[in-house]
């Protein structure tokens, strides 16, 4: 196996461990593009003076696009990683990683071209039209990969969460981030 396909890269006392930090790193990298993308958002209100909002606000689209595209390819490794790294274990590591395996088959990755497609999405499609039709209708592309970009945090979310679950079994209180 390519050393990138799993979490098991060095020898480890104990694989459980090497692999829930391991995946606590990624879910820290995937929180960071979501957030990289919020940030230059929030940024770009610095450019209302120079730039119309025709221009401004698809780049605000634009940019949630790509931040939740990174993600969702991170997302997709992440899950790639465990599953690969989960086959190397006995019976009672893997009981220890069930739930945050139970967490990827819950909340699944999906494919970004279902996510994007507004036929698909009736609910956050209408959502975005309404917020379209009360604030602008140049909003309604920004609204819509807002929803796409709540929907990929709220993934991490639960992820981080049965790590952190995970991480309390396993780990002595000292060791704990």
């Amino acid at each position: 196996m390519k050393p990138d396909c799993h979490y098991l890269h060095a020898p480890s006392d104990n694989p459980v461990i090497a692999i829930v930090q391991g995946i606590d790193r990624d879910v820290e990298h995937g929180e960071d593009l979501l957030m990289l993308g919020l940030g230059i958002v929030m940024l770009s209100s610095t450019f209302a003076p120079v730039a119309p909002p025709t221009v401004l606000l698809p780049l605000v689209a634009l940019t949630f696009a790509i931040t939740v595209c990174f993600a969702h390819r991170n997302y997709q490794r992440m899950e790639r990683k465990l599953f690969a790294s989960m086959t190397q274990l006995n019976s009672q590591e893997l009981a220890l990683l069930r739930p945050i395996a139970a967490v990827f088959s819950e909340a699944p990755a999906g494919s970004l071209a279902e996510s994007f497609n507004p036929a698909k999405n009736l609910k956050r499609t209408l959502k975005s039209a309404l917020g379209g039709v009360l604030i602008n209708p140049l909003w309604m592309p920004i609204f819509y990969m807002m929803g796409i970009q709540i929907k990929a945090e709220k993934n991490l979310i639960t992820l981080n969460q049965a790590i952190i679950g995970v991480e309390r079994r396993i780990l002595p209180p000292s060791t704990r981030a």
